[in-house]
Order: C-alpha cells, then sequence, then structure tokens
C-alpha cells in the first residue's frame, strides 16, 4: 500500500519504520524543512528517536501534497494542538484526491483546546462527510522509544466501522506490534487523553519521595476519573479495562519514556511549570489536557479530583504536598464495587 505519515515526530517516524518493514511505500510529511533536510542527510530523527535508523525506501517530504497523493491510508500523528490545521492544509493541498484513503488514521492523544473535541471529532470537523466512516483511532500502551527497537507491543484500531478498522489492524500489525480492533471510539479516546494527566500526578508522587503505596491508589483512582467521564459521554464500561484504558494508563505512568510523568516528577521535585517545560523538546501533551479536561468534567457535571488537583498545580502555583494532601482528605466513601463507577 501508500501510506502517507503525517507527523515526523518520534511516533510518526516509528510508524513509517513499521509500516516500511511490511513492504508498504512509505512516504513521511515533515513540518521543519530542517528536521526533514536533517533526517534525509542522516537517515535518523536525532531530534525524538536517535540511534534509530530510518529505511532509504521511506520518502522525506515537507510537501503534504507529495506525501498524500493517491495514499491508500494516511496516518495523521502530530501534537493534539495542531491536528485542525494539519488537517485543514491537508484537505486543501491534495483536494479530491484523498478520498482514495481507505483509512484515515489518528495516532494524537489529546482534547482540543478551546473546542474540547476529541482528535477524531477534530478530524471529522475538517473532513468531507464521505471520509467520515474511515476516521481509525491508533491508541493503546506504546512508546516510540520502544515500538522502533522491535519491543512486543499491543495497541487498539477503533472505529466505528468495522472495515477500515480491520484494514488498519491487517496493515499495521507485525510480529511484535499486535492491533486489536475496538468500536468504542469515545471510551478509547478519552482514556487516551486523561491518562497523561494521570501520568503527570504519578510523577508528582515520585518527585515528592513517595512510594508504591501511593502509586497503586492514584492509578486506581485515576482509573475510575477517566471511566467516570468516558461512561458519561456515551463510552463502554469494558474499554477502561483494556489496552486503552487500564493498559495505556500503566505504560504512561509508570515509564521512563514518558515525557508526561517525567514533568511531573520535574515539578514535584520543585520546578515551575515553564521550567519543567523548557527541559524538554518534546511535546508534553498532560499539560493542555489537564485544564480541557476538567473543563469538559464541569460541562458534563462530572467530577475529576485528580485532573483538578493536576490543573490547579500546573496553572495557578498550586503546592504540590498540599494538592495531594487534599486528594487523602477528601469526605471519606465506600469504594465503588466497579472500577468503572466512582
Amino acid at each position: 500500500m501508500k501510506i502517507a505519515v503525517i507527523g515526523g515526530g518520534g511516533w510518526g517516524t516509528t510508524l513509517a519504520i513499521l509500516l516500511e518493514s511490511k513492504g508498504h511505500e512509505i512516504r513521511l510529511w515533515v513540518y521543519e524543512p530542517g528536521d526533514a533536510e536533517r533526517m534525509l542527510r542522516t537517515r535518523e530523527n536525532t531530534a525524538y528517536l536517535p540511534g534509530v535508523r530510518i529505511p532509504d525506501r521511506i520518502a522525506i517530504t515537507t510537501s503534504l501534497a507529495d506525501a498524500a497523493k493517491d495514499a491508500e491510508a494516511v496516518a495523521l500523528v502530530t501534537p493534539s494542538r495542531t491536528l485542525r490545521g494539519v488537517a485543514s492544509k491537508l484537505v486543501a493541498d491534495v483536494g479530491p484526491a484523498l478520498g482514495s484513503a481507505r483509512a484515515i488514521v489518528v495516532g494524537s492523544k489529546g482534547l482540543e483546546p478551546k473546542t474540547l473535541l476529541r482528535m477524531s471529532e477534530v478530524l471529522a470537523a475538517v473532513l468531507h462527510r464521505s471520509l467520515h466512516g474511515r476516521i481509525v483511532v491508533l491508541t493503546g500502551p506504546s512508546h516510540a522509544e520502544e515500538v522502533s527497537r522491535r519491543v512486543p507491543t499491543a495497541v487498539v484500531a477503533a472505529s466505528r466501522d468495522p472495515v477500515p478498522a480491520a484494514l488498519v489492524q491487517e496493515t499495521f500489525s507485525t510480529e511484535w506490534f499486535r492491533v486489536y480492533t475496538n468500536d468504542d471510539v469515545i471510551g478509547v479516546e478519552i482514556a487516551a487523553a486523561l491518562k497523561n494527566v494521570v501520568a503527570i500526578a504519578a510523577g508528582i508522587c515520585d518527585g515528592l519521595g513517595f512510594g508504591v503505596s501511593t502509586m497503586g491508589a492514584l492509578l486506581t483512582r485515576g482509573l475510575v476519573e477517566i471511566a467516570r467521564l468516558g461512561e458519561q459521554l456515551g463510552a463502554r464500561p469494558g474499554t477502561f479495562s483494556g489496552l486503552a484504558g487500564m493498559g495505556d494508563l500503566i505504560a504512561t505512568a509508570m515509564s521512563r519514556h514518558s515525557r508526561n510523568r517525567r514533568l511531573g516528577e520535574a515539578i514535584g521535585k520543585g520546578m515551575s511549570l515553564e521550567q519543567a517545560l523548557a527541559a524538554t523538546t518534546m511535546v508534553v501533551e498532560g499539560v493542555g489536557t489537564a485544564e480541557a479536561a476538567v473543563e469538559l468534567a464541569r460541562r458534563c457535571g462530572v467530577e475529576l479530583p485528580i485532573a483538578e488537583q493536576v490543573r490547579a498545580i500546573l496553572y495557578e502555583g498550586k503546592s504540590a504536598r498540599t494538592a495531594i494532601r487534599e486528594l487523602l482528605t477528601r469526605d471519606l466513601k465506600a469504594e465503588p464495587r466497579a472500577v468503572t463507577r466512582g
């Protein structure tokens, strides 16, 4: 298949390498001309994926039209805040030719600022109605640093239509990268977005010197929050005990590769948000999602105690120790019978 991968960060580069390993014809779109030139010259994404060679067969371009021309599948892997702009330019540059794509895959995770839309909803707002049924969300516990080195990984391809979901499953699956299908798009996207916020909280706890007992409680209650909001929006409870829910939450909150956890740890050790962000060249999706998630929850009449405290730490300068203490001294209550209702 001819496949366009839109986004030259670590995950976009990784997916391009993975797809090329299966014999697909890959064109990788990179936003910054300087990054594209360097990747062409060195065949390595030194900024986001050092030490991993980009096969010579992968075409690297800064032209969306060249990347997506006659593509049978398009994978958009950009930061959540830029997805609308990139997708809009893609539609403008490629035009009707985009209709040849049998699947439009979104690998971005988060909620769009201001609109609070999920990533598939952002794409639906930009793409022609005829393409809406071809949108597939690719998500789950996966880190570019590991997948690019063929560490065994399992993810989810979610779509309301089983046909494009099955196509993505077949196209992306390898001996080390297993893809399951799912039709609960709302559930997997809410889980993908909010797990980054809980991962920041997990990093804060590490930075404060707390232990595994704290982490166990945080992740359990964090999953309750994620499921509570997701179910209110129409998601299935069972989704949150699967790869996109529990699996991705554990991977993001515990991994040394997680930029969200690392940022939280820096803040727990005393850095300000500005200092922590300045220390990384990568986008930390949980920062923007914390504010968006709290606002979305308020509109839905749902309580998200952990996300609310993370937002207060990030945007109001609240003491991390004070925030954790307030979480522990909330009104006492019984634990719910099911993790998906709390």
